[in-house]
């Protein structure tokens, strides 16, 4: 019995050997090149195709693999061609998305990649070519994506042949679709994208029963102009996603889509829905993703929310919902306000209070503005330690707002809170958490009043807007030296800010409103980056020629500027054609003499006068031209006062 018992072992061993010599140690097979017919398919296919960054460089002649090719991907026991990977994805990287876009044609030698089962040419440009019919007999394709590929024409029905196919997306091309027919011979089906494709050629089709997949779990169809709900979606009860966005849809939310179960994300913004939403909105319990803004529904929103434990992100902005946003916050801190990263309920007619804010600690963007919520901003605020967006403006909120309500709000970036009743108090040596882009405090009351020496801190400031604060006194010189860093937008008016501008010819604004104050001297300078600049109702005086004249700068952007009721005096200097883009002027209740000079160029002649020439040559000619004369106190607002 030793014997036998001896050469199993052996037997055993010799085995484990010979397998440890075969198998490479990092346990993985030895690949197995490309097949040459493919190889010269691939090399074919490149030279139909334009390639300005050379992406395709590896793409060579020889006798090297294919497998190894860029945007290659073969089947390592077999060496056949599986997955292209052409899509422009280097948009944010090395090139810009139109130089690094493959073009020309796709050559038939894909017809020879008969293993292919993956093709991804996102953000091409084929320049309106149409899809090739040839691409229906690649019969082993389970994913094929031509989004942002400039395709153009009607989508050849041989698509329809792709019986393999899971994924489709053809999002956002310039396709004309006349028959959607073919789309039922995708069986297998899973994920379409049809967005961005103007479907309102067959949205009578579309209401049938069985025009599309049943088996779909995710399906985009937002910007087709369907103007109707697709019937069709109703059988579609495996849905995880279902994007309907941007269509004019005028109808109730169907009592039918309460019932899809395993939906994750539902986008319905931008259409004509109206009506209530419905309490079965509970049912919908797998929701990630909820988003019916902009558009018309009313009435409460449901407690029944409350069920939805995954929810991350609810936009209902811009509709007629009423209630109470107690309400709202207490359903929704049943089970998932842990989870919320997005709430977003802005411009509807909600009311009530804020006391329970600060449940919803996983908050990034927040955003409840142009409702009447009202009462203080609870102190809890500080807690929510994720927030970079907080839009609060336009409500009743009022009492004040202080250091601790920022506490940990270190990731905040957008802060809009204007036309509120709030005060903000700071201490003069304040150090906030945060870093923000964008402040908006306007009608709000600041103490100390004056500019906050805080917003030294805020080096990544972008746009400001402290207009109607009640803050006074001279502006110091490190804002002038702040404002210089890379500020866009500056809107100081309506304070009692006085004393001297100095030029502003350094900063890289482009919209600035000092109006509204009691600045005086002469006008200051500006930078060329300026678009809208707003002087008007100060105490400005002087000459209007070095402000209107000064080239050291290079031409001037400036579209929109206002000057009027100031002590400005003097003639009106003759080269206003150093404002080519000048659309808007004001300079009513000054002391200026002489001709508006109307020698300028087209930027002027066809923006300025579209706004008042209609109103100037329905007048007599003397009379009009007797504004520009002389003492021009009321100058072209006299006009269209005149006529009005």
């Amino acid at each position: 019995m030793d014997n036998p018992m001896r050469v199993v072992s052996l037997l055993r061993f010799l085995s484990i050997v010979i397998t440890i010599s075969i198998c490479p140690c990092n346990g993985n097979l030895i690949s197995v090149p490309c097949k040459e017919y493919e190889r010269q398919a691939l090399l074919m296919l490149k030279q139909d195709l334009k390639d300005p960054s050379n992406r395709l460089s590896s793409w060579v002649g020889g006798e090297g693999d294919c497998c190894n090719w860029t945007g290659v991907i073969c089947d390592k026991k077999t060496g056949h061609v599986r997955e292209l990977h052409l899509g422009n994805y280097y948009a944010d990287e090395e090139f810009s998305s139109e130089s690094s876009s493959l073009g020309g044609k796709l050559n038939p030698s894909l017809l020879n990649l008969k293993h292919l089962s993956y093709l991804d040419l996102y953000r091409n440009d084929f320049e309106g070519k149409q899809i090739p019919s040839f691409l229906g007999s690649l019969k082993s394709l389970r994913y094929l994506n031509l989004s942002e590929a400039r395709f153009g024409g009607t989508i050849p029905p041989q698509l329809g042949n792709l019986s393999s196919l899971r994924t489709l997306d053809l999002f956002d091309n310039l396709l004309v679709v006349e028959n959607l027919q073919w789309i039922s011979g995708l069986s297998l089906l899973q994920h379409l994208n049809i967005a961005g494709i103007d479907l309102s050629k067959v949205s009578h089709w579309l209401q049938g029963t069985n025009t599309l997949p049943s088996q779909l779990v995710e399906l985009h169809m937002s910007e087709c102009d369907l103007g109707v709900l697709p019937g069709g979606i109703s059988n579609m009860t495996s849905l995880r996603v279902l994007n309907l966005d941007y269509n004019s849809i005028s109808s109730i939310i169907p009592i039918w889509l309460y019932t899809f179960s395993n939906l994750e994300t539902l986008v319905l913004s931008e259409n004509n829905f109206h009506g209530e939403i419905s309490s079965s909105i509970g049912n919908l319990t797998a929701l990630v993703n909820l988003d019916t803004s902009d558009n018309q529904l009313d009435g409460k929103i449901p407690n029944s929310l409350g069920n939805l434990c995954k929810l991350m992100v609810l936009e209902f902005s811009r509709n007629n919902f009423s209630g109470s946003i107690s309400e709202i916050f207490e359903s929704l801190s049943t089970c998932s306000s842990g989870r919320i990263e997005l709430l977003g309920l802005s411009d509807n007619n909600l009311s009530g209070y804020l006391s329970q804010l600060g449940n919803f600690k996983n908050l990034g963007s927040l955003d409840f503005s142009s409702n009447s919520i009202s009462g203080p901003i609870p102190v809890s605020l500080g807690n929510l330690s994720c927030l970079e967006s907080l839009d609060i403006g336009n409500n009743q909120l009022e009492g004040v707002v202080s250091e601790v309500h920022f506490t940990n709000l270190t990731k905040l970036k957008y802060f809009y809170a204007s036309e509120n009743s709030l005060t903000l108090k700071t201490s003069l040596d304040w150090l906030p958490p945060f870093q923000l882009n964008t402040l908006f405090l306007n009608s709000w009351h600041l103490e100390p009043s004056e500019l906050p020496a805080w917003l030294q801190t805020q080096t990544k400031l972008y746009a400001l807007n402290l207009s109607n604060t009640a803050i006074s006194g001279i502006i110091p010189t490190w804002f002038w030296n702040f404002s210089s860093l890379g500020l866009g937008l500056l809107d100081l008016s309506y304070n009692q800010l006085y004393g001297k501008v100095p030029n502003i010819d350094s900063m890289s604004s482009e919209v600035i409103n000092l109006g509204s104050n009691q600045f005086h001297g002469s006008l200051p300078l500006f930078s060329s980056h300026i678009t809208t600049l707003d002087l008007s109702n100060s105490s400005f005086s002087g000459t209007l020629f070095h402000f209107f004249c000064d080239k050291t700068d290079g031409p001037k952007q400036l579209e929109i500027l206002q000057l009027q009721d100031n002590f400005l005096n003097g003639e009106i200097p003759d080269c206003l054609d150093n404002l080519q883009n000048l659309t808007l002027l004001n300079l009513e209740n000054n002391n200026l003499d002489g001709w508006l000079d109307l020698s300028l160029g087209l930027g002027f002649a066809f923006g300025f006068w579209s706004v008042l020439g209609s109103l100037l040559l329905n007048m007599p000619w003397s009379t009009g031209f007797s504004r520009f004369q002389n003492n021009i106190v009321s100058k072209l607002y006299a006009i269209i006062q005149e006529k009005l």
